[in-house]
């Protein structure tokens, strides 16, 4: 796949692209209803596409080298239940996140600047919509087999619909990491980002070391960076420091914390009144650290990673021709 291969290049030369942020906040910003809703933001795939095509363009023109498909919490039989489609019209709809994403994409692509489309692929837990994701407590009553099995139409289909690179998105669980990892060998002309949710500045979300999940991931040559999403920004540094020396040449760590004050089942995202602090703090040391791929998960907006971008590369939002 030449982008990705055009992408593990960049992360050879020690470059740090910028992703985008929240694509479901952001929606919610402009006025989606999303809080409750079992597809979340993949729910606009199949009732307002080109509000998802407007907040992937905000992000381009903020400065994105990387935005995402708003397919985090989609699937077919999520889609079949609560869309009432065909298995097909759901296959068609989870393709359709990756054309939606590079309609606006094409629209910065020049000689000099290529905005890619990452496959958002997210963990079993955002399908059963009641907060697993940050456990994993679903892996113990599965098996890897089980979980592949459950990943496979994801991949497939945003693979197939010509996604750049797969973004295997807060797993919690090492079962669920290998799992995903395995699946990710049938699909050789893919490659991917794997990033775990976290329970604190050591472990993921299951309690297994972050060391140990890193470890375990980076055996695949297929993965481009490894790292954390959808976590606290102060826990991003120590996670990195405790699994420093296991990355394999030619990988990176990906690093997209939210910024919030945390998630209430009720209220949802509660909104931080320091707004993107780690922007100016932290993200020139997570750079460092080696972070090839950096941008924000829930609640960091267009704004922020414009901001980002100038922190980090000392320029403002790029023109279309403009790249790095």
């Amino acid at each position: 796949m030449g982008s990705s291969t055009r992408l593990r290049d960049l992360i050879r030369e020690n470059r740090t692209l910028i992703l985008d942020g929240g694509l479901g906040t952001e929606l919610e910003a402009r006025g989606a209803k999303l809080q409750g809703d079992p597809l979340w933001s993949a729910r606009l795939l199949h009732t307002n596409p080109q509000a998802l095509r407007d907040v992937h363009n905000s992000f381009l023109l903020a400065g994105a080298d990387v935005i995402s498909t708003a397919t985090y919490q989609a699937s077919i039989p999520g889609f079949i239940k609560h869309l009432s489609v065909s298995s097909d019209d759901a296959r068609e709809l989870l393709m359709s996140g990756v054309h939606v994403a590079k309609d606006a994409a094409k629209k910065f692509e020049s000689g000099t600047r290529c905005a890619l489309v990452a496959g958002s692929v997210g963990p079993y837990g955002a399908f059963l919509h009641d907060g697993s994701e940050y456990t994993g407590a679903y892996a113990d009553k599965m098996s890897v087999e089980e979980l592949k099995i459950w990943h496979r139409p994801q991949v497939e289909c945003l693979s197939g619909a010509g996604a750049d690179l797969i973004a295997f998105e807060t797993i919690p669980s090492v079962k669920e990491a290998q799992a995903v990892v395995e699946l990710l060998r049938e699909f050789p002309d893919s490659e991917a980002w794997l990033s775990f949710s976290c329970k604190d500045a050591r472990s993921i979300s299951d309690g297994s070391p972050f060391a140990g999940a890193v470890q375990m991931a980076c055996r695949s040559t297929q993965l481009l960076a490894v790292g954390v999403n959808c976590c606290a920004p102060a826990v991003v540094e120590p996670l990195l420091d405790s699994a420093h020396s296991l990355l394999p040449p030619g990988t990176g760590w990906v690093v997209y914390p939210n910024s919030s004050d945390g998630w209430d089942t009720q209220h949802g995202w509660l909104k931080s009144g320091r707004r993107s602090a780690w922007i100016s703090e932290l993200s020139r040391t997570w750079m460092k650290q080696g972070a090839a791929l950096m941008g924000g998960c829930c609640c960091v907006d267009p704004t922020d990673i414009a901001e980002l971008r100038r922190h980090l590369k000392g320029v403002g939002t790029p023109a279309s021709s403009e790249r790095r």
